[in-house]
Order: C-alpha cells, then sequence, then structure tokens
C-alpha cells in the first residue's frame, strides 16, 4: 500500500479547495439570480416613495379637510346651544 507524503495531502487539500470554491460561487449565483438587479430595486424603490409622497399628501389634506369640518362643527354647535363634549 502506497503512503502518501505531504506534498500529496497538499495536493488533496489544494484540490479540496477549489472543489468547494466552485460549489460554493455555483450555490450562491443561484441564491442570488433570485435577487432584482441594481437598476431593478432602484426602479421599485422609487416606485414605492413616489405612493409614500403621495400618501403623505394625501394625508395632509384630509388633515386639513377634518380640521376645517371639526371648526365648522364647532361653530354650529355654539350657534345651536349644543355642548361639544
Amino acid at each position: 500500500m502506497a503512503t502518501l507524503d505531504s506534498d500529496d495531502l497538499k495536493a488533496i487539500k489544494d484540490l479540496i479547495e477549489v472543489t468547494m470554491d466552485e460549489k460554493l460561487d455555483e450555490k450562491l449565483d443561484v441564491k442570488l439570480s433570485h435577487l432584482p438587479t441594481k437598476d431593478e430595486f432602484y426602479k421599485q424603490t422609487g416606485e414605492i416613495l413616489k405612493r409614500l409622497d403621495n400618501l403623505e399628501e394625501e394625508k395632509d389634506v384630509l388633515s386639513h379637510q377634518v380640521s376645517g369640518h371639526s371648526d365648522r362643527t364647532e361653530k354650529i354647535e355654539s350657534h345651536l346651544g349644543m355642548s361639544s363634549d
């Protein structure tokens, strides 16, 4: 039976390392393939931010309207002598 010397063990170690690196690269490529590209990510983020801006603007408009309605309701209740509690 042949014995392995340190050069043989180093060669085996190097071969295992290369094989592991290749397999890791393959698995990483598969995992990364499910992620959006940078351009797709920025486009989607831009769309989300635009929606958020629209919602904030709508909230401000509605808040102003509610405030106006509250003021009007208080005036009407005051005129009618009703308590707003």
